[in-house]
């Protein structure tokens, strides 16, 4: 079960290192925006230390965590949706449809490469902060790390799998990839804490699994908070990706019946 994934993680990064140029202007990019976070936060400041006070008061150590986590979401919206929208353009969907493999394995299986990229792309961010900018993390707890970050895939992947759906269906752009990515960047936690939003508003940012993933992100690299301290907010990513999941596979799968239904699955 495990040989056909691992097929299609070493075909994709065959692919991504085949373009050596764009491979390394990636990882160049990493640094650059670093960088420029790391400026931002000499101009922020002290300004805003009762705010980030939770967080060990730098902001360049919140913001750095919250873009770099972010690209979970990013790669959750855009790779299912993108692998769809490739193959449909290539002419190749249909065909990788009719294979004997289930079409959970081959969504997952086509953006495992992402998700693998991300994690590397995450851990350079951390890494170039340490390393070159001062950054200072107190991790003690690796379980609690790994089980946020899994769940937190999980419950994107959710999204991501919602939006794919809309794409087999609809052929364009999903309307879910660009609410949910909006909604995260404005509510979720990543560029301020949600707690200088107004009181109305910050109720619904309770409502996006970003806000809860940077929280326990920030908490257990920034703070040493082992899972326990951490639970409430596994506990609600677990519920996230428990609903998500089913939901999002469920919606492909509808979506993949209409298409083959009224004969537009190659349609583009």
């Amino acid at each position: 079960m495990t040989v056909k994934p691992l097929a299609f993680l070493k075909r994709d990064f065959l692919i991504a290192t085949s373009y050596r140029l764009k491979f390394l202007l990636q990882l160049a990019g990493i640094f650059i925006s670093t960088l420029m976070f790391f400026f931002l936060s000499r101009l922020v400041g002290k300004g805003i230390a009762n705010q980030l006070a939770a967080y060990g008061g730098d902001y360049f150590a919140f913001v750095l965590i919250g873009i770099a986590f972010t690209d979970y979401l990013s790669v959750s919206l855009g790779s299912f949706a993108g692998q769809i929208r490739s193959a449909q353009m290539q002419g190749t969907l249909e065909a990788l449809l009719v294979t004997p493999t289930s079409v959970p394995t081959i969504l997952f299986s086509s953006s495992l490469y992402s998700f693998f990229f991300t994690s590397l792309r995450v851990i350079l961010y951390l890494v170039f902060g340490v390393l070159v900018f001062g950054l200072k993390l107190h991790v003690t707890s690796i379980v609690a790390f790994l089980v946020i970050m899994s769940l937190t895939m999980l419950a994107f992947s959710g999204i991501g799998l919602l939006s794919a759906a809309f794409i087999i269906v609809f052929k364009q752009g999903s309307p879910i990839g660009w609410l949910i990515g909006t909604a995260s960047g404005l509510l979720g936690g990543v560029f301020y804490p949600v707690a200088v939003l107004p009181s109305w508003l910050e109720p619904f940012a309770y409502l996006l699994p970003i806000t809860h993933a940077l929280e326990a992100m920030r908490q257990i690299l920034l703070n040493g908070a082992t899972l326990a301290a951490v639970y409430d907010k596994a506990l609600v990513l677990a519920l996230f990706a428990a609903l998500l999941l089913p939901l999002g596979l469920g919606a492909f799968g509808y979506g993949l019946k209409m298409a083959r239904k009224e004969g537009s699955l190659i349609h583009y």
